[in-house]
């Protein structure tokens, strides 16, 4: 899985590069007007993620491999699974959690390469779409090769006018997956399935959905996780897109490599991140303490969770506060290119109802339609919802023998509330208590606007927690996400069907 997201040399790993060739950040934008004269050292990204040191990753990996063998297991796993056949930098992070990247890669070789409704350049075609949607320019390449590699006709990555309108008519339902997911209707599962040469049959369209969501999710990780573009990246096809780097100079740098301390962010003490992690410790005591003694009534849970919907409105997560701008090539594989994210409960607009989990479970509904359409892809992803939402070392930080259940939930919980689903049973009120609002902004844009993800944002919460606790973090993240796309995705189709 190779991919290039530089300008010839000059943004390689390890080469000097140019600070215009980065984007700039508000707060480095700030510092620049005030200062006349700022020194600002280049970015030196090295290894498989820009905010990960590649010693830690390389530590932890001889770490793990000692106590159980599981590097020899990884190159296993990229030798059966991968889809190049490399141990490219999205599976060296996750390595990081070998239990965890074997449900992944066996359910993504299995959308793309094994039997199913869509012909495989189909399949790298519609991923491509969907991490364009986010300016993803590591995973568009990717596709890019791996379409030509299975057939694809060359002429169609020239843009969406070249394609098939089969393929084109996926736009619509692209885009609102993508930002506004609880928008997508049955109307819309209608329309791509209706009689005509054009036409979707139900099996073809939910592979395509699944396709999407994960494409998606997938973009949320990259960006979230920091994930550089590969060393050696295979230019010979003419495709790739041309991109500038996402991170500002003041993020790439694996240890803020910055040399004019004004452009760095306010940093706290040992002693302050400590005492953060032992209040976080001791509010998930009292929250279960308080928990054993007395349930909250289902009508101010009802209420906790609007109170945190509306509150997520306030989770204010521009970096940069210019509009974003396509870093690279991507506007030929997408429509309506300002469509985003948008605030779902925002006052004055017309109401969204919540959605409420109950009423159409994963578990339930999802499960058993998408299983029914695309036979065992159900399985293959209940498998790797369970398997993130049930990952636990016991660990915090320092601490061990610790039940993290409760932060786990919290994280998955709050980006489906974030879209508007809601479960019965949660009380929201442990939202507000467990995820500091500094961990709520990295949240909200690793989900909603992951191209916007900086190093500071990923930085600013959990300071005293293992880097592998945080990519642990950003898988909860993207599975959350990718099963609120679904879950509004196969309600529409469940609705067409009833």
């Amino acid at each position: 899985m190779r991919s290039s997201m530089n300008r010839g040399s000059a943004g390689s790993i390890g080469s000097a590069a140019s600070a215009s060739e980065y984007r700039v950040c508000s707060n480095c934008r700030k510092v620049l007007r005030q200062e006349k004269r700022i020194r600002v050292s280049q970015p030196l990204t090295r290894g498989p993620s820009a905010f990960i040191p590649e010693k830690e990753i390389v530590y932890f990996a001889l770490k793990v491999m000692q106590a159980n063998g599981l590097n020899e297991r990884t190159n296993l796993l990229v030798e059966e699974y991968s889809t190049s056949g490399r141990l490219d930098n999205i599976t060296q992070i996750m390595s990081l959690h070998t239990q965890y990247l074997e449900s992944f890669l066996r359910s993504q070789f299995y959308m793309l390469r094994m039997d199913g409704p869509l012909p495989l350049p189909y399949r790298h075609y519609i991923a491509i779409m969907a991490a364009a949607r986010h300016q993803c320019s590591y995973l568009v390449n990717m596709h890019v090769d791996e379409f030509l590699k299975t057939g694809g006709i060359a002429e169609w990555l020239n843009g969406l006018e070249y394609i098939p309108q089969r393929l084109k008519n996926l736009n619509e339902i692209n885009k609102l997956l993508a930002h506004r997911p609880w928008l997508i209707t049955k109307e819309h599962i209608q329309k791509l399935v209706k009689t005509g040469e054009n036409n979707w049959s139900l099996p073809e369209l939910v592979h395509a959905v699944v396709l999407l969501a994960h494409y998606h999710a997938l973009a949320s990780f990259v960006f979230g996780s920091g994930i550089n573009p590969e060393r050696d990246p295979d230019t010979s096809n003419g495709f790739r897109l041309i991109a500038v780097n996402k991170f500002c100079v003041c993020d790439l740098a694996n240890d803020n490599n910055i040399e004019n301390a004004s452009l760095t962010s306010s940093n706290f003490g040992i002693a302050d991140s400590l005492s953060e992690l032992e209040a976080l410790m001791e509010r998930m005591k009292r929250l279960q303490e308080e928990k054993e003694e007395e349930e909250a009534s289902q009508e101010e849970m009802a209420t906790r969770f609007e109170k945190e919907k509306k509150e997520s409105l306030l989770v204010v997560t521009g970096a940069f506060d210019d509009e974003m701008v396509s870093a690279s090539d991507v506007s030929r594989y997408i429509e309506d290119p300002g469509f985003g994210y948008k605030d779902f409960a925002r006052r004055g607009e017309e109401h969204l109802p919540t959605f409420r989990a109950q009423d159409y479970t994963w578990e339930n509904h999802g499960f058993s339609l998408v299983n029914r359409l695309y036979s065992d892809i159900g399985h293959l992803l209940d498998e790797k919802f369970r398997m993130v939402y049930n990952l636990t070392y016991n660990t915090m930080a320092t601490h061990e023998d610790v039940d993290t259940t409760m932060l786990r939930r919290a994280l998955f919980n709050y980006v489906h509330c974030m879209f508007g689903i809601r479960y019965d049973d949660y009380d929201y009120g442990e939202v507000n208590q467990l995820l500091e609002r500094s961990l709520k902004v990295y949240i909200k844009t690793v989900t909603c606007y992951p191209e916007r993800t900086t190093k500071r944002m990923y930085d600013s919460y959990w300071r005293q927690f293992k880097h592998s606790e945080k990519v642990h973090v950003n898988l909860l993240l993207m599975e959350a996400r990718m099963q609120a796309e679904l879950l509004y995705a196969f309600r529409a189709i469940t609705r067409h069907l009833t």
